[in-house]
Protein backbone atom coordinates (compact mmCIF):
# COMPACT_ATOMS: atom_id res chain seq x y z
CA UNK A 1 0.00 0.00 0.00
CA UNK A 2 1.29 3.46 -0.89
CA UNK A 3 1.77 5.90 1.96
CA UNK A 4 0.59 9.49 2.04
CA UNK A 5 3.43 10.47 4.36
CA UNK A 6 6.43 8.45 5.48
CA UNK A 7 9.10 9.35 8.02
CA UNK A 8 12.07 6.96 8.02
CA UNK A 9 14.81 6.80 10.70
CA UNK A 10 14.85 10.56 11.20
CA UNK A 11 17.29 12.25 13.57
CA UNK A 12 16.91 15.93 14.47
CA UNK A 13 19.28 18.08 16.52
CA UNK A 14 19.04 21.51 18.11
CA UNK A 15 22.71 22.34 18.29
CA UNK A 16 24.35 19.57 20.30
CA UNK A 17 21.03 18.35 21.73
CA UNK A 18 19.35 15.48 19.90
CA UNK A 19 15.56 15.84 19.85
CA UNK A 20 14.65 12.90 17.58
CA UNK A 21 16.43 9.54 17.49
CA UNK A 22 15.75 7.42 14.45
CA UNK A 23 11.99 7.84 14.41
CA UNK A 24 9.83 6.23 11.74
CA UNK A 25 6.15 7.02 11.18
CA UNK A 26 3.92 5.88 8.33
CA UNK A 27 0.64 7.67 7.59
CA UNK A 28 -1.67 5.64 5.37
CA UNK A 29 -4.04 7.50 3.03
CA UNK A 30 -7.44 8.32 4.46
CA UNK A 31 -6.55 7.45 8.05
CA UNK A 32 -5.98 9.41 11.26
CA UNK A 33 -2.60 8.80 12.86
CA UNK A 34 -1.90 10.10 16.37
CA UNK A 35 1.50 10.63 17.98
CA UNK A 36 1.29 10.64 21.76
CA UNK A 37 3.71 11.24 24.60
CA UNK A 38 4.50 13.38 27.58
CA UNK A 39 5.74 16.96 27.31
CA UNK A 40 9.22 17.34 25.85
CA UNK A 41 9.53 13.91 24.21
CA UNK A 42 9.85 15.24 20.65
CA UNK A 43 6.28 15.26 19.34
CA UNK A 44 6.29 18.86 18.11
CA UNK A 45 9.82 18.43 16.77
CA UNK A 46 8.47 15.60 14.63
CA UNK A 47 5.87 17.89 13.08
CA UNK A 48 8.42 20.68 12.58
CA UNK A 49 10.59 18.19 10.68
CA UNK A 50 7.65 17.09 8.52
CA UNK A 51 6.59 20.64 7.71
CA UNK A 52 10.17 21.76 7.03
CA UNK A 53 10.43 24.27 9.86
CA UNK A 54 13.47 22.37 11.16
CA UNK A 55 15.91 20.44 8.96
CA UNK A 56 16.54 16.82 9.88
CA UNK A 57 20.07 15.66 10.63
CA UNK A 58 19.56 12.32 8.89
CA UNK A 59 16.83 10.04 7.61
CA UNK A 60 14.15 10.73 5.00
CA UNK A 61 10.66 12.21 4.82
CA UNK A 62 8.54 11.24 1.82
CA UNK A 63 5.26 12.83 0.78
CA UNK A 64 3.62 10.46 -1.65
CA UNK A 65 6.24 9.80 -4.34
CA UNK A 66 8.32 12.88 -3.42
CA UNK A 67 11.27 12.89 -1.04
CA UNK A 68 11.23 16.24 0.72
CA UNK A 69 14.89 16.58 1.67
CA UNK A 70 15.38 20.34 2.31
CA UNK A 71 12.15 21.44 0.67
CA UNK A 72 11.15 24.72 2.39
CA UNK A 73 7.88 24.98 4.35
CA UNK A 74 6.05 27.09 1.75
CA UNK A 75 6.73 24.52 -0.97
CA UNK A 76 5.53 21.70 1.30
CA UNK A 77 2.33 23.67 1.87
CA UNK A 78 1.86 24.07 -1.89
CA UNK A 79 2.44 20.33 -2.33
CA UNK A 80 -0.45 19.63 0.02
CA UNK A 81 0.78 19.54 3.62
CA UNK A 82 -1.55 21.66 5.77
CA UNK A 83 -0.27 22.64 9.22
CA UNK A 84 -2.17 23.68 12.35
CA UNK A 85 0.55 24.76 14.81
CA UNK A 86 0.47 24.45 18.57
CA UNK A 87 -0.90 27.65 20.05
CA UNK A 88 -2.96 28.27 16.88
CA UNK A 89 -0.89 31.30 15.72
CA UNK A 90 -3.79 33.11 14.12
CA UNK A 91 -3.38 36.79 13.27
CA UNK A 92 -5.12 38.62 16.14
CA UNK A 93 -5.60 41.96 14.34
CA UNK A 94 -6.99 40.44 11.14
CA UNK A 95 -10.64 39.52 10.83
CA UNK A 96 -11.77 35.90 10.68
CA UNK A 97 -12.27 36.28 6.93
CA UNK A 98 -8.81 37.78 6.48
CA UNK A 99 -7.25 34.99 8.55
CA UNK A 100 -8.91 32.40 6.34
CA UNK A 101 -7.82 34.24 3.21
CA UNK A 102 -4.16 34.00 4.23
CA UNK A 103 -4.53 30.40 3.08
CA UNK A 104 -4.82 31.66 -0.50
CA UNK A 105 -1.09 32.35 -0.81
CA UNK A 106 -0.14 29.04 -2.41
CA UNK A 107 -3.31 28.58 -4.48
CA UNK A 108 -4.02 29.23 -8.13
CA UNK A 109 -6.24 32.27 -8.71
CA UNK A 110 -9.30 30.17 -9.58
CA UNK A 111 -9.00 28.28 -6.27
CA UNK A 112 -8.91 31.38 -4.08
CA UNK A 113 -12.14 30.87 -2.20
CA UNK A 114 -13.20 29.49 1.17
CA UNK A 115 -14.71 26.00 0.72
CA UNK A 116 -18.30 25.91 1.98
CA UNK A 117 -17.72 22.77 4.03
CA UNK A 118 -15.45 24.72 6.41
CA UNK A 119 -18.45 26.75 7.56
CA UNK A 120 -20.51 23.56 7.82
CA UNK A 121 -17.88 22.09 10.14
CA UNK A 122 -17.41 25.31 12.12
CA UNK A 123 -20.55 27.48 11.79
CA UNK A 124 -19.22 29.98 14.34
CA UNK A 125 -16.64 31.14 11.80
CA UNK A 126 -19.32 32.17 9.32
CA UNK A 127 -21.16 34.17 11.98
CA UNK A 128 -17.92 35.94 13.00
CA UNK A 129 -16.33 36.69 9.63
CA UNK A 130 -16.00 40.39 10.47
CA UNK A 131 -14.65 39.87 14.00
CA UNK A 132 -10.94 40.20 14.73
CA UNK A 133 -9.19 36.90 15.38
CA UNK A 134 -7.89 38.12 18.72
CA UNK A 135 -11.45 38.66 19.95
CA UNK A 136 -12.35 34.96 19.57
CA UNK A 137 -12.20 32.46 22.42
CA UNK A 138 -9.41 29.89 22.48
CA UNK A 139 -11.68 27.21 21.09
CA UNK A 140 -12.93 29.49 18.31
CA UNK A 141 -9.35 30.41 17.44
CA UNK A 142 -8.52 26.71 17.16
CA UNK A 143 -11.41 26.23 14.75
CA UNK A 144 -10.14 29.23 12.79
CA UNK A 145 -6.62 27.75 12.64
CA UNK A 146 -7.99 24.46 11.31
CA UNK A 147 -10.20 26.32 8.83
CA UNK A 148 -7.23 28.35 7.60
CA UNK A 149 -5.26 25.15 6.97
CA UNK A 150 -8.21 23.64 5.10
CA UNK A 151 -8.40 26.66 2.79
CA UNK A 152 -5.02 25.54 1.39
CA UNK A 153 -6.67 22.31 0.06
CA UNK A 154 -4.31 19.95 1.92
CA UNK A 155 -3.87 16.30 1.06
CA UNK A 156 -2.38 15.70 4.52
CA UNK A 157 -3.51 17.74 7.53
CA UNK A 158 -0.96 17.99 10.37
CA UNK A 159 -2.18 19.24 13.76
CA UNK A 160 -0.12 19.98 16.88
CA UNK A 161 -2.18 19.44 20.06
CA UNK A 162 -5.54 20.62 18.68
CA UNK A 163 -7.34 20.03 22.03
CA UNK A 164 -4.88 21.98 24.20
CA UNK A 165 -6.72 24.48 26.41
CA UNK A 166 -10.03 23.90 24.61
CA UNK A 167 -13.43 23.48 26.27
CA UNK A 168 -15.01 20.00 26.00
CA UNK A 169 -17.84 21.02 23.64
CA UNK A 170 -15.38 22.36 21.05
CA UNK A 171 -13.13 19.31 21.47
CA UNK A 172 -16.12 17.23 20.37
CA UNK A 173 -16.66 19.55 17.40
CA UNK A 174 -13.01 19.20 16.39
CA UNK A 175 -13.21 15.41 16.72
CA UNK A 176 -16.28 15.28 14.50
CA UNK A 177 -14.56 17.57 11.98
CA UNK A 178 -11.49 15.32 11.76
CA UNK A 179 -13.67 12.24 11.28
CA UNK A 180 -15.62 14.05 8.54
CA UNK A 181 -12.40 15.02 6.77
CA UNK A 182 -11.22 11.42 6.89
CA UNK A 183 -14.50 9.72 6.01
CA UNK A 184 -16.06 12.18 3.55
CA UNK A 185 -13.02 13.95 2.08
CA UNK A 186 -10.57 11.05 2.20
CA UNK A 187 -8.03 13.28 3.92
CA UNK A 188 -4.97 11.87 5.65
CA UNK A 189 -4.53 13.32 9.14
CA UNK A 190 -1.53 13.32 11.47
CA UNK A 191 -1.99 14.78 14.93
CA UNK A 192 0.15 15.18 18.01
CA UNK A 193 -1.83 14.84 21.23
CA UNK A 194 -1.75 14.19 24.96
CA UNK A 195 -5.51 13.72 25.40
CA UNK A 196 -5.85 9.93 25.38
CA UNK A 197 -9.65 9.81 25.23
CA UNK A 198 -9.66 12.05 22.17
CA UNK A 199 -7.14 9.84 20.38
CA UNK A 200 -8.98 6.69 21.36
CA UNK A 201 -12.14 8.13 19.82
CA UNK A 202 -10.83 9.58 16.55
CA UNK A 203 -7.52 7.90 15.69
CA UNK A 204 -6.98 4.78 13.62
CA UNK A 205 -3.27 4.30 14.33
CA UNK A 206 -1.04 5.47 17.17
CA UNK A 207 2.65 6.05 17.78
CA UNK A 208 3.86 6.54 21.34
CA UNK A 209 7.03 8.58 21.90
CA UNK A 210 9.41 8.86 24.82
CA UNK A 211 12.73 10.73 24.92
CA UNK A 212 12.83 11.31 21.19
CA UNK A 213 12.13 7.70 20.21
CA UNK A 214 9.10 5.71 19.08
CA UNK A 215 8.29 3.24 21.85
CA UNK A 216 5.11 1.68 20.46
CA UNK A 217 3.16 1.45 17.21
CA UNK A 218 -0.30 -0.01 16.77
CA UNK A 219 -4.06 0.54 16.54
CA UNK A 220 -5.74 3.14 18.76
CA UNK A 221 -7.22 0.34 20.87
CA UNK A 222 -3.69 -0.26 22.22
CA UNK A 223 -4.18 2.83 24.41
CA UNK A 224 -6.05 0.52 26.80
CA UNK A 225 -2.93 -1.60 27.35
CA UNK A 226 -0.93 -1.04 30.54
CA UNK A 227 2.42 -1.46 28.77
CA UNK A 228 1.49 1.35 26.38
CA UNK A 229 -0.02 3.67 28.96
CA UNK A 230 3.12 3.54 31.11
CA UNK A 231 4.88 5.71 28.51
CA UNK A 232 2.12 8.32 28.84
CA UNK A 233 1.92 8.63 32.61
CA UNK A 234 3.28 11.83 34.15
Amino acid sequence: MSLALSVKTVDLHYGAAQALKGISIDCAPGRITAVLGRNGVGKSSTLRAITGINHVSSGTIAFGEDTLKRTPPYKRARMGIGYVPQGREIFPLLTVRENLETGYAGLARNERNIPAYIFELFPVLKSMLGRRGGDLSGGQQQQLAIGRALVTRPKVLVLDEPTEGIQPSIIKDIGRALQFLRDEKGMTILLVEQFLDFCREVADDIYVMDRGEIMHTGPASDLDRADVRKHLMV
